[in-house]
C-alpha cells in the first residue's frame, strides 16, 4: 500500500446480536468513524434470523454508503441485496463464487496465515485477502499471522489485505504500514462504548 495512506476500518459484527438493539449500535459506530465495509459474521445458520439481520444491517450500512458483506452464505448475499461475501475456506471457493456473483460483487477470502492460500485466492478473483489472527487468542490452532507476512504481501502483492483477530493498539501500530484494512469486531463490541473503543484503536493507525 502507499506510504502515505492510512489503513481503513473493516468492521465485523459480533457472532450474536440482538436485533432490537444492535442496528442502532452499528449506526452509532458508523456515524463516528469512516468505515470502508461491514461484515455480517453471525454464528447462526438459521436462514430466517440471518435474513432479518441482513435486512436491518443493510439498511443501516447503505444509508451511509457503506458496503456490507456476509460470511460464507453466497446465495443469501445475492438474494438479500448485500454487496458480497466473505469466504472462510481460503482460496477453495473463490473462483466458483466469483462466477456465481459476477464481477461487481465483493468477494473476500480469509486465508489464516498462509501466503500460498492468499496468492491463490487473489489469482482466483478475490477482491481482498484477510490474514489472522494477528494477536494471541485461544481460537483456532494458535497459528498467528505475523508481521513478516504482511510486510512481504505489501511489497509483492497488489491484492488488498486485511489484518484481523485479537487486535490491540500495539499490533495495529506495528502492522499499519503493511496492511490496507484492519478487521475490527469483538475488540470493540466487548466494550461498554464501542464507538469510543474504535476511536482508541483508530488512533493507533499510522501510515
Amino acid at each position: 500500500m502507499s506510504d502515505t495512506e492510512l489503513p481503513q476500518i473493516y468492521l465485523i459484527t459480533p457472532p450474536e446480536i440482538e436485533l432490537s438493539r444492535f442496528p442502532d449500535q452499528l449506526a452509532s459506530v458508523l456515524d463516528t468513524a469512516d468505515i470502508a465495509c461491514v461484515r455480517m459474521a453471525l454464528a447462526t445458520k438459521d436462514e430466517d434470523r440471518l435474513s432479518r439481520a441482513a435486512d436491518a444491517l443493510r439498511e443501516v450500512a447503505h444509508a451511509r454508503d457503506v458496503a456490507i458483506v456476509i460470511d460464507e452464505h453466497v446465495q443469501l448475499s445475492e438474494r438479500l441485496g448485500l454487496d458480497g461475501v466473505h469466504l472462510t475456506d481460503a482460496a477453495r471457493s473463490v473462483a466458483k463464487t466469483r462466477k456465481e456473483l459476477g464481477q461487481d460483487a465483493i468477494v473476500g477470502a480469509f486465508c489464516g496465515a498462509s501466503s500460498h492460500e492468499g496468492m491463490s485466492a487473489g489469482e482466483n478473483g478475490a477482491d481482498y485477502v484477510a490474514f489472522g489472527p494477528v494477536g494471541s487468542t485461544t481460537l483456532g490452532d494458535g497459528t498467528l499471522a505475523e508481521k513478516d507476512l504482511f510486510e512481504w504481501w505489501s511489497t509483492m502483492i497488489e491484492v488488498p489485505v486485511v489484518a484481523e483477530g485479537a487486535l490491540d493498539t500495539d499490533i495495529i501500530a506495528k502492522l499499519s504500514p503493511f496492511t490496507d484494512f484492519f478487521g475490527i469486531g469483538e475488540e470493540i463490541w466487548r466494550s461498554d462504548d464501542p464507538a469510543a473503543k474504535l476511536k482508541e484503536l483508530h488512533g493507533a493507525f499510522t501510515a
